[in-house]
């Protein structure tokens, strides 16, 4: 079956429909960024720190506990969860884009490791392995921008370009 550029194809009111799905997924993906930058969880201090808790710390603006072990199974089930759900959708829809098969290949499956690079790698740190903190940033800021290219890529070849076929509402 070929698939590649498929998208492209479609019926308009198709496309819509998954540009409409793609904006919207971003809109909650990008709020759940602006949660993580809320939590100060964008360096490995604030990783560290958000999981482990600063009791020790008597200057700390805001005091924070370590997380129990209940909470903590319930932020990387929820998590794993949901991300596997958000890239499994997005990347349904980039198997229908046209691009090499080796790029594509990457944008499909590389977030499913950083997923779990990601939120295993909290649980590491959780569990008192501190140097895991940066494998968990860069993994994070990995699947991030694993996102950012899928959603430019899907809504330009949705939006912008013109396949060979084209139905009207």
């Amino acid at each position: 079956m070929q698939y590649n550029g498929l998208l492209l194809t479609l019926p308009r009111e198709i496309r819509s429909f998954l540009a409409v799905f793609v904006m919207v997924l971003s809109v909650g993906y990008f709020t759940g960024l602006l949660f993580v930058g809320q939590t100060e969880t964008t360096t490995p201090a604030g990783i560290e720190e958000n999981y482990l808790g600063n009791e020790e710390d008597l200057d700390a603006e805001v005091m924070k506990f370590k997380k129990g072990e209940r909470e903590m199974l319930t932020i990387i089930h929820t998590h794993i969860l949901s991300m596997s759900f958000i890239f499994f959708l997005l990347g349904g829809i980039v198997l229908l884009t046209k691009l090499p098969k080796g790029f594509k290949f990457i944008l499909i499956l590389e977030p499913f490791f950083s997923i779990l690079a990601t939120f295993g790698g909290i649980y590491f740190v959780w569990k008192g392995v501190e140097w895991v903190k940066y494998l968990v940033l860069v993994s994070g800021i990995l699947m991030t921008a694993i996102f950012i290219t899928s959603v430019v890529i899907v809504l330009y070849q949705l939006l912008f370009k013109k396949g060979k076929t084209e139905a009207s509402f």
